[in-house]
């Protein structure tokens, strides 16, 4: 029995790739200001890659950075994505990513519910931006 030709090819329904809008946003070296970006279904040798690095082995803290850093596809402009860039992220943004992350990670979505703090009526946001 032969496999058919887009067996390896992730079906129409299944996002693999989510946009996004930092809060605040990554300021690089020169002053730009990078806040668009895409975050990507995580792997699982993203995990274990990971879990193996000595940083994160020393300090357990650095799971996030290192999930963040491998899964974030684009960011602004930025030619790529790395250890220094996630570091320097200012916490809301780390905060945002790590929550998207988790969202898309675990529960498939980056939609959350929210309540108007005027009329108190309770809806959906998509936190990644998306319409």
């Amino acid at each position: 029995m032969t496999a058919p030709a887009d067996a390896g090819a992730p079906s129409a329904g299944l996002r693999t790739e989510f946009p996004f809008t930092l809060p605040r946003g990554y300021v690089d070296e020169q002053g730009r200001v990078h806040r668009d970006g895409v975050l990507r279904l995580a792997t699982a040798k993203d995990e274990l890659t990971a879990h193996a690095e000595p940083m994160v082995r020393q300090n357990p803290a650095y799971l996030s950075i290192f999930l963040v850093m491998r899964t974030v596809t684009r960011l602004g402009a930025l030619s790529g994505v790395d250890r220094f860039v996630v570091e320097h992220l200012f916490a809301s943004d780390l905060a945002f990513l790590q929550d998207l992350y988790r969202r898309v990670n675990q529960r498939g979505d980056t939609e959350a519910e929210v309540a108007c703090p005027d009329c108190g009526r309770e809806f959906l946001v998509d936190l990644a931006g998306g319409p």
